[in-house]
């Protein structure tokens, strides 16, 4: 497949605007303000199939169909480039390296939806990344494809960058509106969703980086075109994130429902000093460990889920045989114990005893019935938070047990660990 979001990505100076529109950027959003109507860009990305890439894969068109056409309120656009999950660093290489991709396709989402006013949330730490943006955004300005009368279309829209405190919670579409509007980042209760009640009471959109930089060549080339990249369910490109034991670890842009087998031995260069092949977190630490034997499962929404996982951004994270899954649960619960907002008593304490069990297993002193409370605190934590938080940070616990309960176990009986030589690279 000929790259599309990467295509350019690696050209020198491909971040600034002369430089994008000689390599042909800016040539979608003429055409999708003078020859489309709102509701044709709209039915466009329906068209397309294009899904959220942010992880939870709704289809982006349909969110938009959602915004109340004869609202009187204001109408709002916000990018979420918070990125917090670990194992992702698809967005940041857009962001950093080809910004005016994801601007082009935030004006035309923008005019599509009715917003004249859109934001980037970016993660408190991509410090340079928020300056790439906001010197990109003021060449836009100077261009013309900002402010009022854009190209002559009679659209205006402003652009407002948005930096973050760094706090995973906050790539939760309800709790980074909070933040936004200069609150605590806690999760809202759903409904009101955002598309009808969002960021200060008003409709408001809410998509990833990489789902935006999709839009501009939907309307360069057409619903069609995009629909016959990847798989029906699931079309068009994605980027997947690959780290861990690989020789070759990057970012891969490929068609949706490239296999796993094919993303880590033919792209990413397979494991690491020729080691065996452990463990698979196909999408981010809130997605479902998966073992070898799942090598050839398609990497799309709906194909990764009928092996009991979830394709989520699409980071890959590859174990080898030195892995102990049990410290490899330590480490990943940790981290939503300390990315817990609090506000939901079973993710706040849940998480937190979570940890110290899995600590006492990993130490050595771990109980008979561990497993069972292990698994019982998970279940008093799935599905009873206001956000998906929860059901996230109990995953790795309980998809670890469930395919390596025999390591566990030995770490019960013998207190000690089961692998000789644990490579430490959490």
């Amino acid at each position: 497949m000929e790259k599309i979001l990467f295509k350019n990505i690696d050209y020198p100076e491909q971040y600034k605007i002369d430089v994008y529109i000689k390599n042909g950027g800016y040539r979608a959003l003429p055409k999708a303000l003078k020859e489309y109507k709102p509701d044709d860009l709209v039915e466009m990305v329906k068209e397309s199939g294009l899904r959220g890439r942010g992880g939870a894969g709704f289809p982006t068109g349909v969110k938009w169909g959602f915004v109340p056409k004869d609202s009187p309120q204001p109408k709002y656009l916000i990018c979420n480039a918070d990125e917090g999950e670990p194992g992702t660093f698809k967005d940041r290489s857009i962001i950093e390296k080809d910004p005016h991709q994801l601007l082009e396709g935030m004006i035309i989402s923008s005019y599509a939806i009715g917003a004249h006013l859109c934001f980037i949330y970016i993660r408190g730490e991509f410090s340079f990344g928020a300056k790439m943006l906001e010197d990109a955004i003021d060449e836009a300005y100077r261009k013309g494809f900002f402010g009022d009368n854009i190209l002559g279309s009679g659209f205006d829209l402003d652009i407002i960058v948005y930096r973050g405190g760094g706090a995973y919670i906050c790539g939760e579409e309800t709790s980074l509106m909070n933040s936004l509007e200069g609150q605590r980042g806690l999760t809202r209760l759903k409904p009101p969703f955002p598309t009808t009640a969002g960021v200060y009471g008003n409709p408001t959109v809410i998509n990833n980086v990489e789902t935006l930089s999709n839009i501009s060549h939907i309307v360069s080339n057409g619903a069609e075109w995009f629909s016959n990249i990847g798989t029906p369910t699931s079309p068009g490109p994605k980027i997947y994130s690959v780290s861990g034991h690989v020789k070759k670890p990057g970012n891969y842009e490929l068609p949706m429902g490239t296999t796993l087998r094919e993303i880590i031995y033919d792209h990413a260069g397979g494991i690491k000093d020729n080691r065996a092949l452990k463990a698979i977190i196909p999408g981010g630490i809130s997605t479902p460990v998966l073992t070898p034997d799942k090598l050839d499962v398609r990497m799309d929404f709906d194909s990764i889920c009928q092996v009991g996982s979830m394709l989520g951004s699409g980071a890959v994270i590859v174990m080898d045989e030195t892995t102990c899954m049990v410290r490899a649960a330590l480490r990943m619960m940790k981290f939503f114990e300390h990315e817990s907002c609090g506000k939901c008593t079973p993710c706040r304490e849940g998480t937190f005893w979570l940890s110290r069990i899995l600590e006492r297993i990993e130490k050595g002193k771990g109980e008979e019935g561990d497993l069972e409370l292990l698994l019982d605190i998970c279940d008093n934590v799935d599905g009873k938070t206001l956000c998906p938080m929860g059901d996230g940070a109990v995953i790795p616990v309980v998809s670890t047990i469930k395919n390596f309960r025999k390591e566990y176990q030995y770490h019960i009986e013998n207190k000690k660990c089961m692998v000789e030589l644990v490579e430490r690279f959490y």
